[in-house]
């Protein structure tokens, strides 16, 4: 503390001894006795506020050096494109020895595919891809066919991207990605850079040939000149450089099979997946070879990452499109490794196979959880933009399913219905638009994703008043509805339904998204489980009627009336998926009276805190459900009420857990066909079993035995804790 005491006495002296000239009517002032006060009463990570100094300023100083967001003031060796050509840091050929120049291509491969991954990961195209200044002069490398066809090829990989990332309207959650900064990225729109490549490819693998024929001592069957001088070097080089215009290849082709409407070219697409990660491997095996040449050729002890050489790549510099990137001199980035770059177009090429083997199912259910399951992937920007332009295409589902037929099938109703015209209504087609915007939201990152659920749990609360408020208008007051085979009165009950199923279903995952993002501490967690076990009890019951709704319409067809309600009492049972949701809050409820127990008798895991009392903790968090009152007449006082006689000893007579254990032991029969929803359950069944393990330990030891630890681990559940027991 002292130390930084000094410091600004030390700063004062030096200005006075350098008689800094003031401003008319200022004076020096001492001020180290308020910079050691504030010292010895500010704690880590507290702010000074000051009247002009706001919390948004404060957060906008914290992004000091990082490159995306602070332009910096490196001004790089080179003012233009032209002055970096004329002093040669692009050259055509890149060298009179023909091994060399070999190398040095495979060198540009290298980076310019370390420079795209850097791309995709967030940074502006202007400082990555094209660092490259043969891709910002890509006439000048017409002379030179096998570099002419690799940039090309790179070029229109560029267009293709950002075109699906700006169709997706995926963009705004990395604003650099699509700026174009006005580079040269028009022109390539056709195939036509697959033809050169095709025809380097073909001059490539006859090469290859001739190596292999000269290599077993044979006639070469073709008069083909040699890829370089040392015959002994022509297989290994023929080799690294197929294997990267292969990839190349087939990843261009990929993108465009993606992009056919309906899913219409995802068998093709994932034979090309499948392409491209033979051939990154082979990409991968070339770096032995290419290391060996790199150390006889041109040894000089210094390495990079960005190649599979380790030798510094000719024709880049990041920093020569320095007035067109940004207002300011941009900050140089640190590109991706090679070895980096390989790993991250391995997961993207995966996360393509995924979305490219989605059965494109109708039922928005499926579709849903589709979309949750993927995100746990941590896909990156470009995979989500496919998986969006997938599922929503000119205002349909897959570009075929209307979204009132959607939403006809989600809540149960016959098929018949799907022209009705109730789709017509102004609100019914506002509907529609929430679902659109909600399969948007799911592809979003997992940050921007709650965010933006919460903003819009007060859409779909809003929406169903509204569409309660025109059935009624319409159709009458619902009072006989249940009696009533009308129908639009039927639809409308139905919609209703799921329309109120949905919005806790929005509320569940925006609760959910929390663990993942790390916005709860163990001093908040039982008021999360509180709030969740509520919203999923809501869930469950309007899941419930959904489903019975659905199974009474099956059982009424082709019946009598007086028979039906016989046949659903004896022939009715919960659904798997509500008891699902039951397992979920029986770990919720037990979690609750755990911690809200603990607390009570062992003073453990409360959040007191300088900044925000539980009340102002509870609000920060689950605002957004208060304001859509999801569930009705949920409040601090509430939680407080139902936690405040929690004890261990009546939470050790009827154990939550083992509930949740018996039901999923239960439900894996039902659930048999299906391993994810297997996975799921055995993870439940995990949770339940040490919770129950560690309260009996709990109850047995007492609250009084102060030498027991306790603290809570996601194990074996990324949202459902686990308590660890230890002693101290």
């Amino acid at each position: 503390m002292e130390n930084e005491v000094e410091k600004p006495q030390q700063g004062i002296e030096m200005a006075e001894t350098l008689s800094i000239p003031s401003g008319e009517g200022s004076v020096w002032t001492d001020v180290s006795s308020l910079i050691a006060a504030a010292c010895k009463d500010l704690p880590d990570g507290e702010l000074i506020h000051g009247g002009n100094f706001s919390l948004f300023a404060a957060m906008s100083a914290l992004e000091i050096m990082d490159p995306k967001m602070d332009s910096g003031i490196d001004n790089g060796r080179y003012h233009s494109i032209d002055e970096a050509i004329e002093n040669g840091a692009a050259p055509v050929p890149l060298s009179f020895d023909r091994t060399v120049d070999a190398l040095c291509i495979i060198d540009i491969m290298d980076h310019l595919l370390a420079c795209e991954a850097t791309w995709h990961k967030g940074h502006s195209l202007a400082q990555t891809v094209f660092s490259c200044l043969y891709l910002l002069r890509l006439d000048r490398t017409s002379s030179h066919a096998l570099l002419h066809s690799y940039c090309r090829v790179v070029h229109a990989t560029c267009n293709a991207i950002i075109s699906v990332v700006s169709d997706a309207r995926t963009h705004e959650e990395e604003d650099l990605f699509t700026m174009a900064y006005g580079l040269p990225l028009g022109g390539e729109k056709d195939d036509r850079c697959l033809s050169n490549l095709n025809a380097v490819e073909e001059t490539l693998c006859r090469q290859l040939r001739a190596s292999k024929a000269l290599s077993a001592k044979k006639m070469a069957v073709e008069d083909v000149e040699p890829l370089q001088t040392n015959f002994d070097l022509e297989e290994g080089f023929c080799k690294a450089l197929l294997c990267r215009l292969r990839f190349r290849k087939h990843f261009y082709h990929l993108l465009m099979c993606m992009r056919r409407p309906q899913g219409r070219g995802f068998d093709l697409a994932r034979k090309h997946i499948s392409s491209c990660l033979s051939e990154l491997e082979r990409i991968r095996i070339s770096s032995e070879f290419l290391r060996l040449v790199a150390s006889k050729i041109c040894d000089d002890g210094t390495l990079v990452r960005t190649t599979a050489s380790g030798r510094q790549p000719v024709g880049f510099d990041a920093n020569v499109n320095i007035r067109s990137s940004a207002p300011a001199p941009p900050r140089a980035i640190r590109t991706l490794s090679w070895k980096m770059a390989l790993e991250y177009f391995e997961k993207l090429l995966h996360d393509l196979d995924i979305i490219c083997s989605f059965s494109l199912d109708p039922l928005l259910e499926n579709v849903l959880r589709f979309t949750v399951q993927f995100q746990k992937l941590q896909p990156d920007l470009v995979a989500r933009a496919h998986l969006q332009l997938l599922l929503i295409q000119d205002g349909k589902l897959y570009g075929r399913d209307p979204i009132f037929a959607v939403i006809c099938r989600a809540a149960a109703l016959p098929e018949a219905v799907k022209d009705h015209d109730m789709q017509k209504n102004e609100f019914v087609v506002q509907l529609g638009q929430f679902v659109i915007n909600l399969l948007k939201i799911l592809c979003t990152n997992v940050a921007w994703q709650r965010r933006k659920l919460g903003k819009i749990l007060q859409d779909w609360r809003i929406i169903y008043v509204q569409l309660e408020l025109a059935f009624r208008k319409e159709l009458g007051e619902f009072s006989n509805m249940s009696n009533d085979e009308n129908l639009s009165m039927k639809m409308a009950k139905y919609i209703l339904i799921w329309v109120e199923e949905q919005a806790y279903w929005i509320a569940s995952r925006f609760l959910l998204l929390g663990f993942e993002l790390d916005l709860y501490s163990s001093g908040e967690y039982c008021m999360v489980y509180w709030y969740i076990y509520v919203v999923l009890i809501k869930l469950a019951e309007k899941t419930h009627f959904r489903i019975l709704a659905s199974f009474d319409t099956a059982k009424r067809k082709g019946k009598k009336k007086r028979d039906s309600l016989m046949d659903l009492a004896r022939d009715y049972q919960i659904p798997p998926a509500v008891l699902l949701l039951q397992c979920y809050i029986c770990l919720a409820d037990g979690l609750t009276t755990m911690l809200a127990a603990l607390r009570n008798e062992r003073k453990a895991f409360l959040s007191p805190g300088p900044f925000n009392t539980e009340h102002e903790r509870f609000i920060q968090h689950f605002e957004h459900l208060q304001k859509a009152c999801m569930p009705d007449h949920m409040s601090y006082l509430s939680f407080k009420e139902s936690t405040a006689q929690a004890s261990l000893s009546s939470l050790a007579t009827h154990n939550h857990f083992k509930d949740a254990q018996r039901i999923a032991r239960e439900l894996k029969s039902s659930f048999a066909h299906d391993p994810d929803r297997v996975a799921e359950l055995r993870h439940i069944e995990q949770v339940a079993e040490h919770n129950s393990i560690a309260l009996n330990v709990i109850s047995r030891v007492g609250a009084l035995d102060t030498t027991l630890k306790i603290s809570f681990e996601f194990t074996y559940h990324p949202y459902f804790a686990v308590a660890v027991v230890k002693r101290s």
